[in-house]
Order: C-alpha cells, then structure tokens, then sequence
C-alpha cells in the first residue's frame, strides 16, 4: 500500500524535525520529574502578542484616564496600577517592546514557541493567572467588562488549547499505537517469511538428502550388479581356463601316449632294420656267392637307410617325440630294407643257381649261357613287377612325376614373367597391380550357392577380366590390356585364388566345394592355360593330389621337405596335424568335384579338359603306392565322398572291382602303418567302404547343385 510505502519516509522526517531532536533522559521517572520537564525553557511572549495586548489595553486604559480626570476621584492611578501590575506578572508586555529589539536569539524564540505548542496550558496560565493580578476595583462597567472579556477570552483559550492538547494526544497515541500495529505485522511477517524460508530450506536440505540418499544406494546397487557381474564373468573364465587346463593336458597326455606308441614302434623298426642290415654285411657265404659289387650297393644301401633313422632316432635321445613324418620316414626306409633284404636274397638264391648250373653244366655252349643270362634278367624284371603288385611302389608313375614337373615348370616361368609387376617401381603401376589382383580375387570369395544367376553373373564378371574387356571394379574401370603382363598376372593371381577358397572355404563348408569347382571348370574351359596353373599351385600345395610323395632328399632340412609335402612351417614352428589334414582335405574335395563338373552355358563339343578319366587315374595310382598313416585314409574317404557316385555311374562294374581291391587288399596295409591314436579317419573309411559294397550303391555327395538351382 502507499501508505507503508511512506512509512519509513514519514518517520526519518520526524527524526530530523526540531521535535524529533528533543533529548530523552531515560532516568526522568526515577528522579520524580515530569515527563516533559526536561523540554521545558524559560516562557517568553511572541513578539506579535504586545500588539494584541496594546489593543486589548488602550481602551480601557483611556476610559479610565478620563474617568480618573473626569471624576477627580481619590483612585487617579488606577491604570497605572493595573499596568504596572500586569507588567510585574508578565500579562501585559511592555508597549514598545515591538520597537526594542528581542535580546533573544531566534533559535531561542523557535524553541520557545514550540514549547508553547506543546505545553499549551501553561502558555494559557501565564496568560489568565487572576489569582496573581492585584485586586482592583473597577470603577466603571465598561472596565469590567473589558476584564471580563480578557478573563473570559483567556478561559476560551485555555479549554481550546487543552481541547487540542487532548485531540493531539489522542492523535498521536493513535498513530503510535497505529505504528505499532502495523510494525507488529511487519515483524509476524517477516518471522512468518523467515521460518517458511527455513522450513524450505530444510525441505530442499532433505530432498537432496533423500535425492543424495537415493543416488548413494543406486551407485551402490550398480556397483553391487557390476561386482556380481564380475564375478560371474571371473568365474566364467576360471571355468574356462580349468576346461583349457583340462583339455591341454588331456591333449598332452594323449601326446604322450601317442609319442611314447611312436617310440616303441620307433626303437622296433630300429631293431629289425639292424637286425636286417647284419644280413647285408658280407660274410664267406655270401662272398663267395655274390659279386663284390652288388654286395657292396647292398651294404651301402643299407648303412644309408640306418643313418636315416639314426638321425630319427638321436632327436628322442634329446627329450623329444618321434613326429608323425618320422614314423613315416621310419617306415619306409624299414620297407626299403626289407626290399633290400628280398632282392639280396633273390641274388643269392639266384647266384647259387648260377654256380649250380655251372657246375653241372660245363660243358655247355656259349649260347646255352646266354639263354641263361636272359632268363635271370626275365626274372628280375618279374621280381620286381612282383613287388609293384605287392604295393610297395613308393612314388608315382614317371609319367605322371613327368607331368606334374611340367606343371611346375610353367607355373614357375609364369610367376618370373610377372616380375616387373609383383615388384613395380612406380606408384602407378603399383596401382594398377592391385586393381588387378582385386577384380581376380574380389569375384571369386563371393562364389556362393545361393542362386544359379548370381554364380553366372560372377563367371561373366571373370570372363570379362580374361577376355582382355573393361571391368568396372571400385568405380574405375580395369582391363589387362592396361599392361603387357596384366593378362598373365590375373590369370596367376586367379588360380592362387582358387586353391586358396578350396584350401580354406571348402576346408571348413565341404558343400562350397561345388559351385566354386563349377566356376573353375568354366574358366578352364575358356582359358585352359588359367587351369593348368590351377593344377600347378594345387599340386604345389597338395602333391598328394598328383599323387606323388616327395622323397627327403640329401641336404634339404626338415623344415623344407615338410613344407614341400605340404605342410605349413613359419616362425611359430609346424601346423598341428589337424589343421594340415583339414586343408589337404578341402584341396582333394574342390579336385574331387572339379573333375566331374562342366559349365553348364558353355560348349557341349568335346571333352571336359579335365575329365573323370583323371579321377579313376589318380585313384588306381594312389592303390598302387604304399599308403601313409592318417594322410591315405584322409585323401580317399574324402575323395570316393566326393566323387564316388560319377566314377560308379562312370564306369560301373570296373569301379567295383576297384572298390573290393581297395576294401580287402589295401585297406589292411593302412591299419597296419595306422597307429591308436590316428583312427578316425581310417574308421570313416572302412564305414564307407563296407556300406557301399553292401549296398552296392553310392549316394550323390552334399551340395550338388541341380536344376533348380540354375532356375533361382
């Protein structure tokens, strides 16, 4: 309101007025004084109150001049002495006192008038104070009239001032008390407003409290979850490094025993081939049956094949394990000696023979000995037509070592070719190669069997790149025209492709085998040359799809004759023989369905360029050769899967025959170089062959794609 907002203005006006300057003793109560005594000063009349007082007097004071002189009466002082008695009481100022100048100061006067305002009563006293004027007897009516009039006047004045004393007490206890009121209000409110700050300050205090309170049990209800959390990822993985533990030593252990089973056949071949090699020493015997020059190439053999197996046998002497290539090696020279063994006796028997014949037979012609002669070379010749029928053939036929040395040489000039590409020199070129190598490999990791079009649009997208045509490959537009050797670079890098997809893809997905062999038949039917180099780097990784088992020869470390039958050796040391039975799988699987697929959009003139005629090859080859442990079984469970139903429906009844001979004759010789810990495969293998023999039926392989897949 207006009001309160002049309050306080109202009051600091008060306080610096004259009044609100008045002094206030504290201890006036205690001393007996009056509330307002210490405000009091000595009274004085108003400088204007003489006038008054003039004209209030000169009238009466002349009418009784003239009534004294007029009279004669014995009073004639009568004015004089009301004069002099009002002058004495300070009622009647002195005349002239207007024209004599005020000996007070007029701070004095100012303070003297606002004692007058406030103690009107006494000003009125001092005015009508009858009880202090002398007596007087008025001689004339008019004189007393004029008393009356004056004592009459000043009791009119007296009530008024009291009148307006009691009306300005009343007003300022109303405004005191009015004051008061509303400073008592001010002060419930302002207590009001202070405790309802209070009481939200300490409601906010308590809510954050509460909201600190909350979050406290939130962090730690989620530091609670991650903690179990945690701990039940901690006890996952203790789990799993118990299971690792466990399983690593169970692989040790089967290790082990697989190492230790080793050793004993390794320390048994090791005896026999010592006990064997003491036949081929000379002795007076066999000296005087056989020449010095064959028994020398028979001890020398055999001292060769036992330093062989010294050097096996020195690394067990060190701590170590006999590894499977060992056993391997182990065995074959135990069968070379054993050959050895057979041809010495052979010779021997055919010696005595000789000697026999002689002396029976002295007198003979000359062309009775050279009948002789031919019929000893007759049979060595059949001894040793023998010993292949037996199967002790140890590598392949020399045509096909012929071919395969062919292939590797053509794959090897090919990559010399590309030398200014494989190590370009210039930014651009180094570009352009790997363009190159994209588009060839890009196409061929998205064969898939998902649909027949997409399979075609990848064919075409190769076939574009060979065809020497633009390629549309990230945004740019690739040919093999763009280099001289770009054509020879694609179709490299493209047959490495290949292998790779059947060494990895088909390793792990056995029914990608299909569409990739599809895609690769159709390329090798339109550029044969992108084939041969197939057949190059899979034989090179490979040899057993030759087949071919690379002799150790002198010099050549382990590590290189294991990478050259197969296996991969880096710094780590040599793949597990999982891994490397896996990949020789999926190379044998994708050559296995090669061989029995042709593009279906291409030209049906001719044969496949690389028909099933080279499957029944390559497995009446590897029947002919003495089988390895773990490796055969592998190869040809993996092969007859793959294409066992088009050799069956190929060539029927031969194929049969094919399949007895394998079941009864050669699957014995595999148990027998097979030891415990190697019998998976060989399991799979005698499964499959007895099924099919009892069935006499193979069924289609996992994959195959039909008609509808070329129709999607």
């Amino acid at each position: 309101m207006p009001s309160e907002n002049l309050r306080w203005e109202t009051l600091q006006a008060l306080k610096n007025s004259p009044k609100g300057n008045i002094t206030f003793d504290p201890y006036w109560s205690e001393r007996g004084e009056p509330i307002l005594s210490g405000c009091k000063e000595p009274l004085s009349l108003s400088p204007h109150s003489g006038v008054i007082l003039e004209r209030l007097c000169a009238l009466p004071l002349q009418k009784a001049s003239f009534l004294g002189s007029s009279s004669g009466d014995s009073s004639p002082g009568l004015s004089e002495d009301i004069f002099t008695s009002l002058s004495s009481t300070g009622s009647i100022p002195d005349l002239n006192a207007r024209r004599t100048p005020s000996l007070k100061t007029e701070r004095e006067q100012t303070v003297s008038d606002e004692a007058r305002d406030e103690d009107p009563e006494e000003d009125v006293s001092e005015f009508s104070c009858p009880a202090s004027l002398p007596s007087i007897s008025l001689l004339s009516p008019k004189a007393m009239e004029t008393a009356g009039q004056i004592i009459r006047f000043a009791a009119e004045q007296q009530n008024k001032a009291k009148m307006a004393l009691r009306l300005r007490q009343e007003m300022q206890e109303k405004l005191v008390a009015e004051v008061a009121e509303v400073a008592s209000e001010q002060l419930k409110r302002f207590e009001e407003f202070m405790e309802l700050k209070q009481r939200q300050e300490f409601q906010s205090m308590r809510d954050m409290l509460n909201r600190e309170t909350k979050e406290s049990i939130g962090r730690q209800e989620k530091l609670k979850e991650e903690q179990r959390h945690r701990l039940k990822i901690l006890n996952l993985r203790l789990r799993e490094a118990e299971q690792q533990r466990l399983r690593e030593a169970e692989h040790e252990r089967l290790r082990q025993s697989d190492g230790r089973e080793r050793l004993r056949n390794l320390n048994t071949i090791q005896e026999e081939i010592l006990q064997l090699n003491q036949l081929l020493e000379p002795s007076t015997q066999t000296r005087s049956d056989l020449p010095p020059a064959s028994l020398s190439c028979f001890s020398t053999r055999g001292n060769q094949l036992c330093s062989q197996l010294s050097e096996v046998v020195r690394k067990t002497a060190e701590g170590e394990f006999p590894s499977v290539e060992d056993m391997t090696m182990s065995e074959r020279a135990l069968h070379e000696m054993r050959a050895l063994i057979r041809l010495m006796q052979e010779e021997v028997a055919k010696a005595q023979e000789k000697k026999e014949q002689d002396e029976e037979e002295q007198g003979r012609k000359q062309v009775e000995l050279q009948v002789q002669q031919e019929v000893q070379k007759k049979a060595v010749e059949t001894a040793k037509e023998k010993a292949k029928r037996k199967g002790l053939q140890n590598s392949a036929e020399e045509s096909t070592l012929k071919w395969f040395r062919e292939l590797q040489e053509a794959a090897a000039r090919c990559q010399e070719a590309l030398q200014q590409l494989n190590c370009p020199k210039d930014a651009q070129t180094k570009k352009l190669k790997l363009e190159l190598q994209k588009a060839a490999s890009i196409p061929v990791s998205q064969i898939s069997s998902n649909s027949g079009s997409q399979l075609r649009e990848i064919f075409d997208k190769i076939d574009k790149l060979l065809s020497g045509r633009g390629l549309v490959s990230g945004g740019r537009t690739i040919s093999t025209s763009q280099h001289p050797q770009g054509l020879d670079f694609v179709s490299y890098k493209l047959a490495e492709k290949f292998v790779k997809q059947g060494e990895e893809e088909v390793a792990s997905h056995h029914e990608a085998a299909f569409p990739i062999a599809m895609v690769a038949a159709g390329v090798w039917e339109l550029h044969p040359r992108v084939g041969d180099l197939i057949l190059a780097h899979l034989h090179k990784k490979c040899p057993y799809a030759v087949p071919h088992y690379p002799p150790m020869k002198e010099g050549t470390t382990v590590e290189d004759y294991q990478r050259i039958i197969g296996y991969r050796v880096d710094d780590s040391g040599v793949e597990g023989q999982d891994s490397f039975l896996k990949r020789m799988s999926g190379m044998i699987r994708l050559y296995a369905a090669l061989i029995q697929l042709r593009w279906p959009y291409g030209s049906k003139q001719g044969s496949a360029p690389h028909g099933l005629n080279h499957g029944w090859r390559w497995l009446a080859q590897m029947l002919n050769m003495e089988p390895l442990a773990d490796i055969t079984a592998t190869l040809l469970f993996d092969f007859l899967e793959v294409c066992g139903h088009a050799l069956m429906r190929q060539y029927q009844s031969q194929f049969w025959k094919l399949i007895l001979l394998l079941k009864e004759e050669y699957f014995p010789r595999i148990e027998a170089v097979t030891s415990s810990g190697q019998m998976g495969s060989v399991i799979r293998l005698k499964h499959f062959l007895e099924t099919s023999l009892q069935s006499r039926q193979i069924r289609p392989p996992k994959g195959q794609l039909n008609s509808a897949f070329w129709s999607s």
